[in-house]
């Protein structure tokens, strides 16, 4: 849940340390009012990051909502392709060593591209 709380500027120039160490509290962040008129707000780099990446995914996917729909219908009818499938088609099969707790990855000789 976020949690805002609004404040003069004079204040938040008085408190401005307390308030940085609060905004790093997931969720949380301070709007400033100057003569009881929004003017700016301060939260942690990290929540601000994220909100940048979303909005970048909002511009590039612009319909993402409808399209995990119809992913999820496509799905339930069984028309999707698992990461092995997609995997085999391109020659890479996937294969677990015990011994080195990895997975290794090999491309079928058939299947080699040339450069």
């Amino acid at each position: 849940m976020d949690v805002k709380t609004t404040i003069p500027i004079s204040e938040a120039r008085r408190r401005f340390f307390e308030i940085n160490d609060e905004v790093q509290i997931p969720g949380r962040y301070y709007m400033f009012t100057e003569k009881g008129r929004p003017k700016s707000v301060l939260m942690s780099a990290e929540e601000f990051e994220s909100w940048q990446e979303t909005l970048e995914v909002m511009r590039d996917f612009p319909n993402l909502k409808k399209d995990i729909m119809e992913s999820e219908k496509e799905y339930k009818r069984g028309e999707y392709m698992t990461l092995e499938d997609l995997l085999k088609e391109e020659g890479i099969t996937l294969s677990y060593h015990k011994k080195k707790n990895a997975l290794l990855r090999r491309r079928s000789k058939k299947s080699k591209k040339t450069t």
